[in-house]
C-alpha cells in the first residue's frame, strides 16, 4: 500500500528543483539547495571535524562575556541588561589578558562554560564579528554563511565558505549535516548535505523500503545535478539508518551518551545529540551545523537571555563530554550574525547592534583565553557611537580553522586559536 503522503512525481521533483521537491515528503530531509558536483572520494574516516552552531537572532555578548566593571558598561545598561559583579548572581570571572584592568565575567547561567574555559578546551573571541555594519538579520547571515565581507560581494558568490571548504578537501559522501529541517546558505554548493533533524526516529522515508526504491529509481541513471545529489542524499540516508541500533521491534534504540552527559529537550540540545550520535558512527562527517534561535531579545531580554545562555551551556558542555573520544580531532565554534548595542531600550532589552564574541571548543584549542583586541566602550571608540565596534573579522576566526583559501579576496590576521 503506498503511504499516502508519497504522492509525489519525478516531473514534479524536477520542476519544483529537487530540494524542494523532497521537501514535500515528511521525513525525508532536504539536500543542499543549491546543487553542485560532488567531490570526488568521501572523507575518511577519523578526519578532523567541524561542529558550526549558530546562534540566530543576533546574541547580546556583552550580556554573556561582560567588561562587569568598565564604567561605560555600568553607566549604559540598567543592572538586569548586565552581568553582576557580586551576589548570588555574580558573573564567573575570566583570567585574560586581552584587556588589563578589565574583570570581563561569563553569565552567571553559562557556568558549564566556565570550567571549559578554566580547563584550557574554550578560546573567546571579544568584538568579533562582520566588518560589514548591516543590522539586518538575513543580509547579516547571508554574508556570514557565504563567508564574504559586505553586501556588495553577495553577487559574485554563488556559494558556501562550508561548501567550498569540502570541495578542497575532496569530500562527498556523508561528509556534511546540517541538525535541523534544512541546510544552511553555508553549505549552498555541496550537493551531498543532509539536514538530519532527529535521529530518534530513523531516517527511512515514509512507506519504508518500498518508498526508498522507488525514490532511487526516479533519478537511477539520470543526469545533472539535482540527480546526482537525489543519488547522494538517498545514499546518505541509507547509510545513517542502516548504522542506528534497533530494538527488538524495529524502533530506533534510544541513545546512550557518554561521559555523564545529558542533553536536555530544547533546540541546542536535540541538535548537539543528533551531531555526537553521527559522529560515533565514524561515516566520514567532516561538517555539521546546528541552529540555535531565541537571540533576538528587543524586549523583556533578562529572563529570555538566561534561559537561552542556560540551554546553550549546558548543551555545549554535554556534547563536549559526550565526544571525549574525539576530542583531538572534533572543533566547535559558536557565532552569531551580530552582537546587540551597548545601550538598553525602554523594553528591557537590546536593540539590533554590531560587535559580538565568537566561542572556539575543542581538545585542540589553546583556551583559557580571550583573544583579539578590546576596542573599549567609551563613546569614541564605539562604532557609530553605540556598538562595540568589531576589530576582529569573523573569517579570521574561521580562517585558522577550514583555512583561509576559501574566503574570496581576504587575507588573514593570524590570532593563535589552536595549540
Amino acid at each position: 500500500m503506498t503511504h499516502p503522503s508519497f504522492a509525489v512525481t519525478r516531473r514534479l521533483l524536477l520542476q519544483g528543483g529537487l530540494a524542494t521537491g523532497l521537501s514535500l515528503i515528511p521525513g525525508l530531509p532536504h539536500v543542499a539547495y543549491a546543487a553542485g558536483g560532488a567531490a570526488s572520494s568521501a572523507a575518511a574516516p577519523g578526519a578532523e571535524t567541524l561542529v558550526v552552531v549558530f546562534l540566530r537572532g543576533g546574541a547580546d555578548t556583552l550580556n554573556l562575556v561582560a567588561p562587569v566593571d568598565d564604567p561605560d558598561y555600568r553607566a549604559a545598561r540598567p543592572p538586569e541588561l548586565r552581568v553582576a559583579e557580586d551576589g548570588p548572581m555574580a558573573g564567573v570571572r575570566l583570567a585574560q589578558s586581552l584587556a588589563s584592568g578589565i574583570d570581563f565575567r561569563l553569565h552567571p547561567e553559562a557556568a558549564p562554560l566556565a570550567e571549559l574555559y578554566q580547563g584550557g578546551n574554550l578560546a573567546i573571541i571579544h568584538a568579533a564579528g562582520l566588518s560589514d555594519g548591516t543590522r539586518s538579520h538575513f543580509v547579516a547571515q547571508d554574508l556570514m554563511e557565504r563567508g564574504v565581507g559586505g553586501e556588495a560581494e553577495l553577487s559574485r558568490v554563488g556559494t558556501g565558505w562550508a561548501a567550498r571548504w569540502l570541495a578542497e578537501n575532496g569530500v562527498s559522501g556523508v561528509g556534511a549535516i546540517s541538525a535541523a529541517s534544512n541546510t544552511p546558505a553555508a553549505l549552498m554548493g555541496y550537493g551531498s548535505a543532509l539536514a538530519v533533524a532527529d535521529l530518534r526516529s530513523g531516517l527511512a522515508p515514509p512507506g519504508g523500503a518500498q518508498a526508498a526504491d522507488v525514490l532511487a529509481g526516479l533519478f537511477r541513471g539520470a543526469d545533472g545535478p539535482y540527480a546526482s545529489a537525489a543519488r547522494s542524499a538517498l545514499s546518505g540516508l541509507s547509510t545513517i539508518d542502516g548504522q542506528l541500533p534497533r530494538l527488538p521491534d524495529g524502533k530506533v534504540a534510544p541513545y546512550a551518551a557518554e561521559g555523564g552527559a545529558v542533553y536536555e529537550e530544547t533546540e541546542a540540545g536535540r541538535g548537539l545529540q543528533t551531531v555526537a550520535r553521527l559522529l560515533k558512527m565514524d561515516i566520514g562527517l567532516r561538517l555539521a551545523w546546528v541552529d540555535v534561535g531565541g537571540w533576538d531579545t528587543h524586549e523583556h531580554q533578562p529572563g529570555r537571555f538566561s534561559n537561552a545562555v542556560r540551554q546553550l551551556s549546558r548543551a555545549l558542555a554535554a556534547f563536549y563530554a559526550d565526544s571525549h573520544r574525539d576530542h583531538g580531532r572534533v572543533t566547535m565554534v559558536v557565532l552569531s550574525e551580530f552582537g546587540r548595542r551597548l545601550r538598553g531600550n525602554k523594553s528591557q532589552g537590546t536593540d539590533h547592534g554590531h560587535g559580538g564574541a565568537m566561542l572556539v571548543l575543542g581538545g585542540r584549542v589553546a583556551g583559557g583565553r580571550m583573544l583579539g583586541q578590546w576596542p573599549g566602550l567609551a563613546s569614541h571608540q564605539l562604532d557609530r557611537g553605540v556598538d562595540l565596534a568589531v576589530t576582529t573579522d569573523y573569517r579570521a576566526v574561521l580562517a585558522e580553522l577550514v583555512g583561509a583559501s576559501v574566503f574570496p579576496n581576504w587575507t588573514a590576521r593570524r590570532l593563535g586559536i589552536l595549540a
